[in-house]
This record gives structure tokens, C-alpha cells and sequence, in this order.
């Protein structure tokens, strides 16, 4: 079994993978940002539900400084919760300065940052500014092909993590707003692309699966999704009693919040209790180093709670699946990924396909889940630039390096 001391040297190694200093900024520019939780600009207006969804409620320039010379802003928007109530979030929107030559509008990449906290101080619209956003080497590499890209808070104001309708709206309101907001210039006719690992695969997916109905007038050219959670009972499982055990305490945090009629909380024993209080605004890494090797039994009265079905049914309907997206979509993923098993992705593959989608898939035969976040990078790249460049059908299913059942 995996020693404590091993635990923490793999778990700190983590964090340096998705939360290395991002973008230099100046002192003075970092001792004026505040926390989201005391930031007015994150504060949702009395009649929030008076504006359409991806409405833009304020915006700002902000200061974020990248390799590639660009323009920085955030908006935040209206977008509607898991009960589709109306909740502001904010997305940040980078555009390079040098103007775009191409054909139509410039590409436009919506990253989806794979957050898994329980606190606002998490966000991309804050760490991006405090220099400690982990997406830099995928935004830095966007930018220097001169392609816009936005960052969506799409855990909401309640840091609501593994929530997927929830989060696919705010992917796609930030994708509006950013599309209205005229001093981008990305325009509401822009071809987008959408990217994600693990959490940020999730919501990618979400947003993937909704746009056909929530969001049918966007754009997309396709969507890079790697280490996906596809099916969450299945992940939680996985991860129960390992190094991984603190993604547990993030959902079970979320759920507690998004769905308190489903009556999580009180599943919860006394241990429980105290410790969701204690990891109430932890970030990913933070969550992992707290509650490495922990079974979900030693928090609840339930015998089998990950069956019970109070969980049981929320981890169902933030799973993806049923309906299928109608953009290309990109899987990769390492066979022996120790976070997310690689056979719930390959059943999503499956029943996607079998709904009428075109999927792209890549199976390394071996490599860890952090080792394929940054290793996916560059497939995931050449994938959307590739789908950027073409005008025409998408292309057909293939998979790489193993079979996932009909290829068409």
C-alpha cells in the first residue's frame, strides 16, 4: 500500500502540476486583488433573475501579465444554478493585442480549469490574478496561436464542485457573455472550442451535452476531454479509502450545498460533521492532503453510503451521459489512470456514439492521472487547431491505440 510519506510526495506533486505561479504580476497589483468572498464584483444583483442567461451584469480590466502580449478582463454573468435558479459567476476573457488576420473571427478556446474545491479564493477569475492559475501552459499555448480564450468560474458562487448541469450552464453563459462583451471583439458569431482535464472535463462535458438545447446558437468546433469522470458513483469508488480520498469530502461539501433536499447532510456522523466544516474552503490540493486514505463510511451512519440513495441518486444526475453532444469530441486518457477509471470513460464513449456522436479517442497504455494532464496538453491542442482549420462534416470515429467498440 501506498505510504503516507509516498502519499504527500505524489499529492505536493499534484500541486505543482495545477498550481504553479502562473503570470508575474507586480506587487501593487497583487495587494489590491481582493477574495471573491469580499469582492462587490461578485455580488449578483437584486433582479438577477431579470437578466437573460449569459447576460454580462458588470466587467473589468484586470491585470494578468502573459508571455503573449494580451488584454485581460473579467464579466460576470447571470447563469442558472442545478434547479435552474438565476446565480452570477464571473469568467475572465484574455485576447491577444496582436490583431487577427485570418479568415472570420478569431478562434476562440473556452478552458475549463479543473478547480475541485470547496472555497471562492480557488476560482480562475482569483488565483489567475494572484499568479497561481494552473491552466497557464494551456492559455499561454492558445494565446500564442493569436486565439482568444476565457476561463469560467463554473463552480458558481457556491463552489459547487461535480455539479453538471449547473456547471455546463455557466460554461456556456460565460461563452455568451463573452461573445456580447464588444471590447474583446470576439463576436457572437465566433467559432469556439471547449478544453478540459478531470473536473474541467466534467464540466466541459456538461457543456458539450447541453449546448444542443440550452445554447443552441454558439458555435463549436469541438471539445478536448481528458481523464474524464463520466460516471461519478464509479470514480467515488475508485477513489474511496486512497491518496484520492479527499475528492469525496469536495462532493459530498457540494452536494450538501447544490442539493440540500436531497438530505446529504444528514447521512453525516459527528466525524462527518466536523470534518466537512473543516474542509469548507480547502482547494484541490488542500482537500487531498487533509483526508488522504479516508472511507466515505467513517463519516456517515450509512452502512454502504455510496449506495445509499441520497448520494447514490445525486452522483446519477450530475453523471453524464443520456443525450449526446453534437460536436466533435476528443477523449484521452491513460489505461492505468490511478483517479478516474478508464473503463466509465469508454462506456461514455460507447453510449455516445451509439446516439449519433463523433468521438476521437487516445489510450496510453500507460501513465498516472497527473501525468496525463500535462501529457494530453499537445493532442488536445493539435485536436482543437485541427477543427479550427476546417469548415465541413467532422470527422469520423477513430480510436487510438486500443478498440472501443464500433469505429464509423
Amino acid at each position: 500500500m501506498f505510504s503516507r510519506l509516498a502519499a504527500t510526495t505524489a499529492l505536493l506533486a499534484l500541486g505543482a502540476a495545477v498550481a504553479v505561479p502562473a503570470y508575474a504580476q507586480e506587487e501593487p497589483t497583487l495587494a489590491s486583488v481582493v477574495v471573491p468572498d469580499q469582492d462587490p464584483f461578485y455580488v449578483a444583483p437584486p433582479d438577477i433573475d431579470s437578466y437573460a442567461n449569459g447576460a454580462i451584469v458588470a466587467s473589468r480590466e484586470v491585470g494578468i501579465v502573459t508571455t503573449t502580449p494580451a488584454r485581460a478582463w473579467q464579466l460576470a454573468y447571470r447563469t442558472n444554478d442545478s434547479h435552474d435558479m438565476p446565480e452570477l459567476t464571473v469568467t475572465t476573457v484574455l485576447v491577444p493585442i496582436a490583431p487577427w488576420t485570418g479568415e472570420g473571427n478569431r478562434p476562440a478556446v473556452s478552458i475549463q480549469s479543473a478547480e475541485d474545491s470547496t472555497g471562492t479564493r480557488c476560482a480562475p477569475s482569483y488565483t489567475s490574478r494572484m499568479g497561481i492559475f494552473q491552466d497557464k501552459k494551456r492559455v499561454e499555448a492558445m494565446l500564442a496561436k493569436n486565439w482568444a480564450v476565457v476561463t469560467p468560474d463554473f463552480e458558481g458562487p457556491k463552489s459547487a464542485f461535480l455539479t453538471g448541469p449547473q456547471s455546463g450552464h455557466a460554461v456556456l453563459d460565460g461563452i455568451r457573455a463573452a461573445g456580447h462583451f464588444a471590447p474583446a471583439g470576439i463576436g457572437t458569431d465566433a467559432r469556439w472550442g471547449l478544453d478540459g482535464f478531470s473536473g474541467g472535463a466534467a464540466a466541459s462535458g456538461w457543456a458539450a451535452q447541453l449546448q444542443p438545447t440550452y445554447a443552441p446558437e454558439l458555435d463549436f468546433i469541438g471539445a478536448a476531454l481528458g481523464g474524464l469522470p463520466a460516471d461519478l458513483s464509479a470514480v467515488m469508488a475508485n477513489v474511496d479509502g486512497t491518496m484520492w480520498s479527499g475528492f469525496i469530502f469536495g462532493a459530498l461539501i457540494s452536494y450538501t450545498r447544490e442539493f440540500p433536499e436531497a438530505g446529504i447532510d444528514q447521512m453525516l456522523n459527528a466525524t462527518g460533521r466536523g470534518d466537512l466544516a473543516r474542509a469548507a474552503d480547502m482547494c484541490v490540493v488542500d482537500l487531498l492532503l487533509a483526508f488522504p486514505f479516508r472511507r466515505v463510511t467513517s463519516v456517515t451512519t450509512a452502512p454502504d453510503p455510496l449506495r445509499d440513495p441520497r448520494l447514490a441518486d445525486a452522483l446519477h444526475r450530475n453523471s453524464l451521459g443520456g443525450t449526446a453532444p453534437t460536436m466533435p469530441i476528443f477523449n484521452y486518457q491513460a489505461d492505468t489512470d490511478d483517479v478516474v477509471p478508464v473503463g466509465q470513460a469508454d462506456a461514455l464513449v460507447r453510449s455516445w456514439r451509439a446516439a449519433g456522436a463523433s468521438i476521437e479517442t487516445t489510450r496510453k497504455p500507460q501513465g498516472t492521472h497527473v501525468s496525463e494532464a500535462g501529457g494530453g496538453q499537445i493532442p488536445a491542442l493539435e485536436f482543437l487547431e485541427t477543427r479550427f482549420m476546417v469548415d465541413g462534416p467532422p470527422p469520423v470515429n477513430i480510436d487510438r491505440d486500443r478498440q472501443l467498440g464500433s469505429v464509423r
